[in-house]
């Protein structure tokens, strides 16, 4: 099952992503900083929203980011949801 990892609301002023840290292929756990951001020269981590296989970025280093915007995909094993 695919989730999408978020960008949450930070505030008005522009977002940059400036690292990410898992590549594609990587299993992440709920919670792990995945994603630094860079808000008004300050930065704050984006944590996993579960545990998961990360398969796709969508967005990319020093890219213009906006709220809610849809940052990356993980993928959840059926096994790994507690069914």
């Amino acid at each position: 099952m695919p989730v999408e990892i978020r960008l949450p609301e930070l505030g008005v002023a522009p977002v940059r992503l400036s690292v990410w840290y898992a590549d594609v292929g990587e299993e992440v756990f709920e919670g792990d900083r995945l994603v630094e951001v860079l808000v008004d020269g300050a930065t704050f981590d984006v944590p996993a929203p579960a545990t998961g296989r990360l398969v796709e970025k969508r967005a990319v280093v020093d890219e213009p980011l906006r709220t809610d915007q849809v940052l990356g995909l993980l993928f959840i094993e059926d096994d790994k949801l507690g069914a």
